[in-house]
């Protein structure tokens, strides 16, 4: 038995295959990097206008 030589429609599903595979894990490698960067980053800052509790207070409203 012989092996069959590979169609040509296989070909050009293989190059789309390769061509979204790199895609996933392009997209996949951006989020695990803007996840640690999110998670390491420790110059939090407070958004404009929001005030910190007094001194002494647990933060509630009474």
């Amino acid at each position: 038995m012989a092996l069959r030589a590979e169609h040509e429609i296989h070909t050009r599903r293989k190059g789309r295959n390769v061509g979204v595979g790199l895609m996933l894990g392009g997209f996949v490698l951006l989020i695990m990097v803007l996840t640690f960067v999110k998670i390491t980053q420790t110059d939090f800052a407070r958004s404009p206008g929001t005030t910190t509790p007094a001194a002494g207070t647990a933060g509630g409203t009474d």
